[in-house]
């Protein structure tokens, strides 16, 4: 019997801007941040980022100028606000938030985050606000198609080192979780104010969230009962760390199977630390389901929550709540990102409108999984 084997790959398309004119566009802007003269630095456009990221556009560049008379270059990375007609994932994108969280974090922290340059707010140099931070060598589990899939480097690797490489991930976040003040440091991550918690706020945030991505698509019973359920149940933890939000091994490059760069900040809020420890597990319990139905091995003992969880609360320091309520919450926001990843698919012309749009939850039974364990 043929082992089971992935299909073929596949990139997803983020953007419909035309990349062409965008190294001479930005050459004179980025000539105002290095140490180049005027008409002294080339631009040269890099392959993007096309196996990870569902949301941002990023752009990889190399730039190269003269320095004391000698050649210098650099390799740098924009991240780019989407325009609104490509289908973005969030109805709002704050680069300002995502700029300052990232510079903060490596000024209070030893968390491994690139080095940011400046902020262009205007969109008046590619057509949207961007922000330069430097290029980090490094690999990154792929997300397209999922590394648990098989035939790529963490698939590939000892136990030993697949352990290393989770076990580091969940110190690094816990380093993450431990800025002291956070509420205060990173006030300009509070954004509804609906709720008189954190994690209330960041449950209307979230119904908000869905109520954009329905729009033109459909509702998801599913995704309603859910929010149902999370609603009436809401823990009343008033605990607030910074929370990385899309915490999750595909936002990390990793050298020698330790965080080299901390990456994907757009999804960054205030809450308990049980937010990111579930996110964590819960994004491979994602891939996992997909592979269960393609009947592919996928990687059962990984990340899994007993271990996961343990070695938090080694490194933390705390025990942690249960990650029931969690599990679900996010669950529901992966739901969420599926449906407007989804309805950009369609907007491309990569898969044809389903009848159902509860088809484009990719870990469908997972959710449904999770709200049976709850009664929801």
């Amino acid at each position: 019997m043929d082992r089971p084997r992935p299909p073929a790959d596949t990139k997803l398309r983020r953007s419909g801007r035309d990349t062409a004119a965008l190294a001479a566009r930005l050459a004179p802007w980025l000539a105002t941040v290095l140490p180049a003269g005027p008409g002294d630095l080339g631009v040269t456009l890099l392959d993007g980022i096309d196996a990870n990221g569902m949301s941002s556009e990023t752009l990889c560049l190399e730039a190269t100028w003269t320095e004391g008379g000698r050649p210098r270059s650099g390799r740098y990375v924009a991240r780019v606000v989407p325009d609104p007609e490509d289908v973005p994932v969030f109805p709002r994108y704050s680069l300002r938030e995502q700029y300052d969280t990232m510079r903060l974090v490596g000024e209070l922290t030893d968390v491994p985050v690139p080095r940011v340059h400046r902020l262009e707010p205007t969109g008046e140099v590619i057509g949207s606000p961007f922000f330069l931070m430097d290029h980090v060598d490094g690999v990154v589990p792929r997300d397209v198609l999922p590394y648990n899939f098989g035939d790529n480097w963490l698939y590939d690797a000892a136990p030993e080192d697949r352990r290393r490489l989770q076990d580091r991930t969940v110190e690094t976040i816990a380093r993450l979780h431990a800025i002291p003040g956070a509420g205060s440091a990173f006030a300009f991550l509070a954004r509804s104010t609906a709720g008189d918690t954190p994690l209330a706020r960041g449950l209307a945030d979230t119904r908000a969230w869905y109520d954009f991505a329905v729009t033109g698509l459909g509702r998801s019973p599913l995704v309603e009962r859910g929010l149902a359920w999370l609603a009436a149940t809401v823990p009343r933890t008033r605990e607030t760390v910074l929370c990385w939000g899309d915490a999750r091994i595909g936002n990390i490059l990793y050298r020698d199977f330790t965080p080299a760069a901390v990456l994907d900040w757009e999804m960054a809020a205030l809450g308990p630390r049980e937010l990111d420890v579930s996110w964590l597990i819960l994004a491979h319990r994602v891939f996992e389901s997909i592979t269960t139905v393609l009947a592919l091995p996928g990687m059962p003992d990984f990340l899994r929550e007993e271990d996961v969880t343990a070695a938090y609360e080694k490194a933390a320091g705390v025990t942690l709540d249960d990650l029931t309520w969690y599990h679900v919450y996010n669950g529901v926001r992966w739901a969420i990102v599926f449906m407007r990843t989804g309805a950009r698919q369609i907007h491309f012309g990569e898969v044809e409108r389903p009848a159902d749009i509860e088809t484009l939850l990719h870990h469908r039974p997972l959710l449904v999984e999770l709200l049976e364990k709850v009664g929801a």
